[in-house]
């Protein structure tokens, strides 16, 4: 969220999640990842999440068109017990120095939870306000960017995956840091994807220098998706402590864009769409840190000799320390934990 952004603050709340399991819990092998659900997992983390559009004409003499937000670095703080997880985090302006981007007010709601056997991520994107990329792509000489306040992008979307192997291989320990992956392991993902959404601005999305046919101009997309996915995910670890994780899914979405111009233009397409996550860092009993990083990328369906699509990304940096709470703070954190009344 940055609607406080001209006062030189954000407060974005990036997680309040009761990832509850829909199932009882599984029991893991325990010579491949240790278990924290006695132990606060406190962590420090730095942030940032974007949602891109990407214009590509196929007409060879055109430019691919990358309109990016001006999104903001935040650093936060954050807390694990069991099943419940809290993070708060700032867009502090000393991690946010202005370099003529341009504004841009956005909510960006990414929800990324594992349950046992378990992978979910969903999305809910609200940004206002892009510019081009790389730096001077089609700006004037006296802007550093070429920038559009007027365009909007909203998109909502989410990815669920089964874990085949979730009693040697833990998610939780790459990306929410209450396991410990002691042994390399790796699992087969199957699920399903959803998205939809739209992009719109006052006038064309292609800047007037670079227009080659005005009647191809268009200024809003709306689509829709869906379908299967396949992935597999592996964490390779070193010497018990270091780690290396990545995931990678495909999916094979049904769904079609209307593209609004002159005239609105409606096509339906078969499109491979991908999720991307790594994770590399190091874990033990009390400490911990690693970077990670999710990636999609959902393709259009083509109009008019335009493949379309929306890039979104959120990549972390993650500082871990874990302690057993008093007895006091233990008794507390008992009763607001959702998982007590799962049988």
């Amino acid at each position: 969220m940055m609607f406080m952004r001209k006062w030189g603050f954000i407060l974005a709340i990036t997680g309040i999640f009761f990832c509850t399991d829909l199932f009882a819990q599984i029991q893991n092998d325990t010579t491949y990842f240790e278990r924290f659900t006695d132990m606060v997992t406190g962590r420090l983390y730095f942030s940032r999440k974007y949602t891109g559009l990407d214009i590509r004409d196929r007409l060879k003499e055109a430019p691919l068109l990358r309109y990016r937000p001006n999104s903001t670095l935040n650093m936060g703080v954050g807390a694990s017990y069991d099943v419940f997880t809290l993070n708060l985090a700032l867009g502090f302006g000393f991690l946010n120095p202005e370099r003529g981007k341009g504004d841009t007010k956005y909510l960006d709601a990414q929800l990324h939870a594992y349950p046992d056997k378990w992978a979910i991520d969903g999305f809910l994107q609200v940004y206002n306000g892009y510019h081009l990329v790389p730096e001077g792509e089609f700006a004037e000489e006296s802007q550093h960017y070429y920038y559009r306040p007027d365009i909007k992008v909203r998109e909502v979307g989410a990815s669920v995956k089964y874990v085949f192997n979730g009693e040697k291989f833990s998610y939780k320990a790459a990306f929410l840091q209450t396991e410990w992956q002691k042994k390399s392991a790796g699992t087969l993902l199957v699920g399903a994807e959803i998205y939809g959404g739209l992009a719109k601005g006052d006038s064309s999305f292609i800047p007037k220098s670079v227009m080659i046919d005005p009647s191809r101009d268009f200024d809003k997309l709306f689509f829709m998706e869906f379908g299967p996915n396949i992935g597999y995910a592996y964490t390779l670890v070193i010497a018990k402590h270091y780690f290396l994780m990545g995931a990678a899914s495909g999916n094979i979405g049904v769904g079609f864009t209307n593209q609004y111009g002159l005239e609105k233009s409606t096509n339906w397409s078969v499109n491979a769409n991908y999720l991307l996550k790594a994770s590399v860092g190091y874990n033990s009993k009390r400490w911990a840190v690693n970077a990670n990083y999710v990636y999609s990328k959902v393709r259009l369906a083509k109009n008019d000799d335009f493949n379309n699509s929306l890039i979104t990304g959120n990549y972390r940096l993650n500082l871990i320390y874990r302690f057993i709470p008093s007895p006091k703070v233990r008794k507390f954190l008992d009763t607001i934990n959702p998982y007590q009344y799962l049988e």
